[in-house]
């Protein structure tokens, strides 16, 4: 059996006019887990990322901080890209955008949030620009597929976002999708979840963990946004 490990993407922008650039602090987080697999000799085989710009800057933190002698030609694919959180905010709060910039705002927009994807979820809403709740989580649900059938006795490195780690989690586990919602919160930055890789099916090893950072010099690294 492989093994196919999940990675959020580190530390984005929240707040600026451009969240998909990692901060500071996230693309130390990226170099970290990166460090942390090369000090336990890991390697990978294969790596699959969105093709958003934090998930690009993710793995070249990752693979900067790994040392790996291996040129990764990545698979990139659309369908490990997040939801639109701003255009799901819109379509069920109208008006000038909710700015994350104190902690009482941080979780006005969460709670918005959680509310909309619920509502995309259960189809009464459509965020412009976005696929629908069935297609977005069909185009998780092929990924792992593709993987599962190309991957048994390999190890795979994913990087992507909350959203999709928590939909393919949902999918591995038969969960109702408003599962997806509750794992999607609490899913940190460059947290891993891993997943064995059988001819069958996935099964869940690990879930939204942060080995890297589990020292007294990192343990203040831990972001959620």
């Amino acid at each position: 059996m492989g093994t196919l490990y999940l990675v959020r993407h580190g530390q984005a922008s929240l707040g600026s006019d451009n969240y998909d650039q990692l901060s500071p602090r996230g693309h130390e987080q990226a170099v970290r887990l990166g460090e942390y697999w090369h000090s336990r000799g890991m390697h990978f085989d294969a790596v699959v990322r969105g093709s958003l710009v934090r998930h690009e800057q993710t793995l070249n933190g990752i693979l900067q901080g790994l040392q790996s002698t291996t040129s990764f030609d990545p698979l990139v694919l659309p369908a490990l890209n997040e939801y639109d959180g701003e255009a799901l905010i819109q379509a069920i709060h109208p008006g000038p955008r909710v700015v994350a910039d104190t902690p009482e705002r941080y979780k006005q927009f969460f709670r918005i949030l959680c509310d909309a994807l619920a509502q995309w979820m259960a189809g009464t809403i459509s965020p412009r620009g976005m696929p629908s709740w069935n297609d977005f989580s069909a185009g998780v649900r092929s990924t792992l597929t593709q993987i599962r059938e190309q991957h048994v006795g390999h190890n795979v490195l994913l990087v992507s976002s909350g959203g999709p780690i928590a939909t393919a989690v949902s999918e591995v586990l038969a969960t109702p999708a408003e599962v997806m919602i509750a794992l999607n919160m609490r899913i940190r930055n460059s947290a891993i979840t891993e997943f064995s890789i059988s001819p069958k099916r996935l099964m869940l090893q690990t879930f939204n963990t942060l080995p890297h950072l589990d020292t007294d010099a990192h343990r203040d690294w831990a972001t959620y946004a």
